[in-house]
C-alpha cells in the first residue's frame, strides 16, 4: 500500500511541475521572449499543451472569463495540493 501511495504522490508531484513549466512557457511565448518557430521550443510547448490541456479544459469551461487571465492552472495546483494533503492524512499506515 505504501508503494501505491508513493507512486500516486510522485505522479501528482510531476504533474504539479509540468503545470508550472507550461504556465512559464506560455508567459515567455506571450511576451516574445522565446519564439515558437524554434523547433525545440515548439516541441516542448506542444508536449506541455498535450499533457495539461485535458485537465485544464473542463476547469476553463466552469470558471468565468477573467479577460485574458487564465486561472485554471492555479485551480489545478490547489487541487493537487489538496489531494496530496488528504492522502497524507488518511492513507493507512502499516
Amino acid at each position: 500500500m505504501i508503494a501505491l501511495y508513493l507512486l500516486i504522490n510522485t505522479i501528482l508531484d510531476l504533474f504539479f511541475w509540468v503545470l508550472i513549466l507550461s504556465a512559464i512557457l506560455s508567459w515567455l511565448v506571450a511576451f516574445n521572449v522565446v519564439n515558437t518557430r524554434n523547433r525545440a521550443v515548439y516541441l516542448i510547448g506542444d508536449f506541455l499543451y498535450r499533457i495539461t490541456e485535458p485537465v485544464l479544459r473542463p476547469i476553463r469551461r466552469v470558471l468565468p472569463n477573467m479577460g485574458g487571465l487564465d486561472l485554471s492552472p492555479i485551480v489545478v495546483l490547489l487541487a493537487i495540493s489538496f489531494i496530496q494533503n488528504l492522502m497524507a492524512q488518511y492513507w493507512p499506515r502499516f
